[in-house]
């Protein structure tokens, strides 16, 4: 008698031409993908980043807990209150609360405390990590693995959003806990990231930077 609990895999096997073919085009598209800071105020349709959102959340998580929530905001009153807020934990940053190593480290990029894109982007997305959840006996239900999970829901959301044609870029002002505050989220969601989405301005630039090597970043043991 068949397992109910498991269902048939739904997968697609390519030939390995085709698979190297599909993987460099991949590549070639994900080469393009840069951190922007400079948005347009173009308008993004919600169902195109409601779309990406899901296909955040196919991502793998521990027990398959899926322990994350998105909270996707163009509401222009909660966009300028997130920015307000974001740059009062930023000018912290940049005058008490960083080293000099990492300001220096930082100093190739003209980045500071001033973050006009949170209100001038369509879309901020807030990530949140649930450190556990309700279960029916109405006490705490365990998540676990809860970093790498929602790490690899955000990696995949990244990756939607510019395979749609959007711009990104990853906001983690520290604390984040205003963003509770804000969006109104229980004591058992953590802030993880703050995702800026939208249309890059038509004189947007971004840092001329490398990224590392093939022989840099992987290892292989044949």
């Amino acid at each position: 008698m068949p397992n109910s609990k498991f269902i048939p895999l739904n997968h697609t096997e390519y030939p390995p031409p085709k698979m190297q073919t599909r993987a460099e085009a991949f590549h070639q598209l994900m080469q393009q993908r840069r951190t922007v800071r400079d948005f347009s105020n173009h308008p993004v349709p919600q169902a195109l980043i409601a779309t990406c959102i899901q296909t955040a959340a196919t991502a793998p998580s521990g027990a398959n807990k899926q322990p994350w929530h998105f909270v996707a905001i163009s509401d222009d009153t909660l966009k300028k209150q997130i920015r307000e807020a974001a740059e009062t934990e930023e000018r912290e940053f940049y005058t008490h609360r960083a080293p000099q190593r990492w300001l220096d480290d930082l100093a190739p990029f003209d980045t500071d405390a001033n973050k006009p894109f949170l209100e001038t982007a369509p879309w901020l997305i807030a990530i949140f990590a649930q450190r556990f959840g309700p279960s029916s006996d109405g006490d705490r239900d365990q998540n676990y693995y809860v970093t790498e999970s929602i790490g690899i829901s955000t990696g995949l959301l990244i990756t939607a959003l510019h395979n749609a044609g959007l711009a990104t870029l990853t906001h983690t002002p520290s604390p984040m806990k205003f963003l509770n505050t804000i969006l109104n989220r229980p004591d058992n969601e953590r802030p993880f990231l703050l995702l800026v989405a939208g249309y890059p301005t038509p004189d947007a630039q971004v840092p001329n930077i490398q990224r590392k090597s093939p022989n840099e970043i992987a290892t292989f043991h044949t």
